[in-house]
């Protein structure tokens, strides 16, 4: 075997960190050129996600907003006056209307409110023949009905 040369003395930690940093730097000081490439693991191949703008329309293409052909008083047809109905509203404090099959609890609620200024509790229906719908609607307390009914 051969005499073993001297060993260099390794370099101090600092000096050693200064040259790594001083790498480092030169290395991002001129950047990188290339591109690594990608792994496909899937055979289906998925586009990225573009930007999507809003449509900026030169015109219109409707002239004008559609009207709302469900209102309070499309919603109320006419309150039902049979003698079954009148009996209720004497004594249940309730309301029967016919009004639009088209119309949920709300429409029907907000309607009544509108046109005859009366807060509805509860609002029941049902459809009845011919695709007719009935409103049944309690105001509340009893001794409330009968002042309502003197006043009109």
């Amino acid at each position: 075997m051969a005499p073993k040369g001297k060993k260099e003395a390794p370099a101090p930690p600092k000096a050693e960190a200064k040259a790594e940093a001083l790498k480092a730097k030169k290395a991002v000081l001129k950047g990188v050129h290339s591109h690594k490439k990608k792994i496909r693991r899937s055979p289906t191949f998925r586009g990225p996600k573009t930007l999507c703008l809003r449509r900026q329309p030169k015109y219109p293409r409707k002239r004008a907003p559609r009207r709302n052909k469900l209102d309070h008083y499309a919603i109320i047809k006419f309150p039902l006056t049979t003698e079954s109905a009148m009996k209720k509203a004497e004594d249940n404090n309730t309301l029967v209307f016919i009004v639009d099959v088209k119309a949920n609890k709300h429409q029907i609620k907000q309607a009544v409110k509108k046109l005859y200024d009366i807060d509805v509790a509860k609002v029941n229906t049902l459809i009845r023949e011919r695709e007719n719908k009935c409103m049944h609607g309690g105001w509340g307390a009893k001794g409330e009905g009968e002042d309502r009914q003197t006043d009109s």
